[in-house]
């Protein structure tokens, strides 16, 4: 205190000063009591944690079977999308092809009309295709040729049709014959019928090759797959109204002799010594036959 004193005059700041502090510090001590832990609720027991499991194995087994019973039908409707795909493109080119069918007298050797039904059911005759025909651009500008719808052994033992194309008075070359156009697989049956003039009726063979059919009915039968050739899912039945007749040889032949009925030939109506409406040679009465004209 001397000391403080001492400097208190030295430094001339007055009298005595005393220092307090500024806070006080307080400190308690308690006594720490052990904490005593209480347990609110009890745990799961093994029974609802195994009742647990089932419940989320139930629903994960009902979302898997909805899941493939979505991909099933997809599946199904796809397929069944595809094989009526398959049944019209076939019907199709049959048809087009049909629809360009020609035929001339003259040369009957290059333009024959075969047909066979059976389990090697064959098709064959000669068209003018048009450009929108399958594999025309391999042909070029050889519009006019052979066509032939066959019936043969496939892959997994399966039936299916085929179609052969070659230019007329052409062999088929080897890569049409070893690799035709596949048009339609698991073909179960390949019927046809024509209708003869004759019979007034349907036949089921064609014998006048020389002649083509005024009307065929195709009704092929496709199956599924492989595994159900006995049941088929697209049976279809087309009738197709050829337009074209044979052209006969004596018009083939200019200036060479004319037939009856043919133009510029006797039996011409407006001929002398030819009444209107009489009938005419091999015809009957009131009937024009082509390129003639009535007067």
């Amino acid at each position: 205190m001397a000391g403080d004193e001492s400097l208190a005059k030295i430094k001339g700041r007055g009298p005595r000063v005393k220092w307090r502090p500024l806070c006080a510090f307080t400190f308690h001590v308690s006594r720490i009591t052990p904490l005593v832990l209480r347990h609110s609720s009890r745990a799961f027991t093994l029974v609802e944690i195994l009742f647990a499991i089932g419940i989320l194995g139930m629903v994960l087994a009902a979302i898997f079977s909805s899941w493939t019973a979505i991909l099933r039908a997809s599946k199904v409707g796809l397929d069944a999308a595809a094989a009526v795909q398959r049944a019209r493109i076939v019907m199709r080119t049959l048809e087009d092809s049909l629809l360009c069918a020609e035929s001339f007298d003259l040369n009957q050797r290059y333009y024959g009309f075969l047909a066979e039904n059976g389990s090697e059911a064959s098709l064959s005759f000669v068209a003018r295709l048009p450009e929108s025909f399958p594999r025309n651009r391999k042909f070029g500008d050889l519009h006019v040729r052979r066509v032939t719808f066959s019936v043969e052994s496939g892959a997994e033992s399966s039936r299916q049709l085929v179609l052969r194309q070659s230019p007329l008075v052409m062999e088929l070359d080897k890569d049409e014959n070893e690799h035709p156009l596949v048009l339609a697989k698991y073909v179960t049956e390949f019927k046809m019928e024509f209708w003869d003039t004759r019979a007034n009726d349907w036949v089921d063979e064609w014998r006048q090759t020389n002649q083509l059919p005024k009307l065929v009915q195709l009704a092929p039968r496709l199956a599924d797959d492989a595994n159900s050739p006995y049941r088929p899912q697209q049976e279809c039945t087309r009738i197709v109204n050829l337009p074209a007749r044979v052209v006969r040889r004596d018009w083939q032949i200019p200036g060479g002799p004319r037939g009856p009925g043919t133009p510029g030939g006797p039996g011409t109506p407006g001929q002398p010594g030819v009444n209107p409406g009489q009938p005419l040679p091999g015809g009957q009465p009131g009937t024009i036959n082509p390129g003639i004209r009535q007067q």
